[in-house]
């Protein structure tokens, strides 16, 4: 085991903090800017490493103990900004954002995460994941992973999830390999899903406790949402975004909307309370599930349409030019090819949604190649004891300022 003691610099993207070592670059987890640590070398990769503070030499006035009791070195890998005050957090992951928005997007801007509304750092999540152990002493067991392991930590005292939510699922054994999907709906009911383990066949899903839906309410409509499909983590996520979407759509009575990679149809909701029946909202997602929720939870509002298709294939086949599109794409962000087809399509308002602050960045600038002006950013701290934020760039075009040359609709 190789060990350093190394002067931790700014925070990187990722959940690390940099370091240099005889001219080579250190991401460091668990640590905080400023801080001496002794790091113990996990990944060795040329010229740069990975490592982990298993020492603290000289902590920073922002460091805590850990908000999380089963996070940390040879803990579970979720909670890794646990032992940073949450304002610290939202600090750092501001300058992450700024970062990456500068080197990647082209775009200069500052400021911190903001709170999602007000439940603080602690017991905010709503869903998660399990997985069951396949084998070992741990066969059966449900769990959270280590920081890109196999290994699970059993002890389900995570602190994202509010008291009684995973109570009791750590006193049996779950078929070894299986998943376990938990939702606490907006109704108080827990719902535990159990998909797998797979088979020769197929894999099969089955709900062991609650329903297989779970009931979600955002303003005055109520979402009956599988617990294996997508929903906002965090509790006042979907409320919080719905509102600023709303406000910065600045649509009226008989426009247009693109909501894509809608899930159940949230946004598009707001979207067509704005535009009214004369208008027209088009909402896109891959998955079925979400497209049954978004059917159903709109189904009084005749001026929607759920499409159940590949963002990229659908923009291929609209003719209809929007007054703005909302995107909430995954991880990877819209990448591309999506960018240049709402470009090609003379898009003039765009609302853009990331949760990984590098996509999130290369898309803005993606944007920016095609003449798109940033009006506004935001960065919700939705994720709180880890490095994870959402994103919000709200950006607009004029007319006959394409700049980049993209792909025809």
């Amino acid at each position: 085991m190789t060990t350093l003691t190394l002067t931790v610099g700014s925070a990187a993207n990722g959940g690390s903090c940099v370091a240099r070592h005889d001219g080579r670059v250190v991401f460091v987890r668990y640590a905080l800017p400023g801080e001496v640590v002794v790091a113990r070398v996990t990944e060795e990769r040329g010229s740069h490493w990975h490592a982990e503070a298993i020492e603290i030499v000289e902590a920073s006035d922002d460091r805590v103990d850990s908000l999380c009791p089963i996070a940390g070195v040879d803990g579970s890998g979720c909670c890794d900004l646990a032992y940073a005050t949450p304002a610290a957090a939202r600090r750092l992951k501001g300058g992450v954002v700024a970062n990456q928005l500068e080197r990647l997007g082209g775009h200069r801007w500052e400021g911190d995460a903001e709170e999602v509304g007000a439940v603080g750092a602690t017991g905010w999540r709503t869903r998660v994941r399990l997985d069951v152990a396949a084998d070992g002493d741990q066969a059966g067991r449900a769990g959270f992973h280590r920081y890109h392991s196999a290994e699970l930590v059993t002890d389900l005292a995570c602190a994202q999830v509010p008291d009684g939510m995973l109570a009791g699922l750590d006193d049996r054994r779950w078929p070894p390999g299986a998943q376990l999907h938990v939702a606490l709906d907006d109704a108080g009911t827990r719902h535990v899903v159990q998909s797998g383990p797979r088979s020769d066949r197929r894999a099969s899903t089955r709900a062991v406790e609650g329903d297989y839906e779970a009931v979600q309410r955002v303003g005055g409509r109520t979402w009956r949402v599988p617990v294996t499909a997508f929903w906002q983590a965090h509790r006042d996520a979907a409320s919080v975004y719905s509102e600023l979407v709303r406000d910065r759509a600045q649509l009226s009575p008989g426009m247009t909307a693109w909501d894509l990679y809608g899930g159940a149809g949230v946004f598009a909701a707001v979207l067509a309370e704005s535009v009214g029946e004369t208008g027209h909202v088009l909402t896109v997602d891959t998955s079925r599930g979400s497209a049954r929720s978004a059917r159903a939870a709109l189904a009084d509002l005749g001026w929607v349409e759920v499409l159940t298709d590949s963002v990229r294939r659908a923009l291929g086949g609209q003719r209809r030019r929007p007054d703005v599109a909302v995107l909430d794409p995954p991880r990877t962000g819209a990448g591309r090819d999506v960018v240049d087809l709402l470009a090609a399509a003379e898009v003039p308002r765009i609302i853009h949604i990331g949760c990984e602050a590098a996509s999130f960045a290369r898309d803005v600038g993606l944007y920016r190649g095609h003449g798109y002006t940033v009006e506004e950013v935001r960065v919700f701290d939705s994720f709180p004891l880890t490095h994870h934020v959402e994103c919000v760039a709200v950006l607009s075009r004029a007319a006959g300022s394409n700049v980049g040359s993209p792909a025809q609709v």
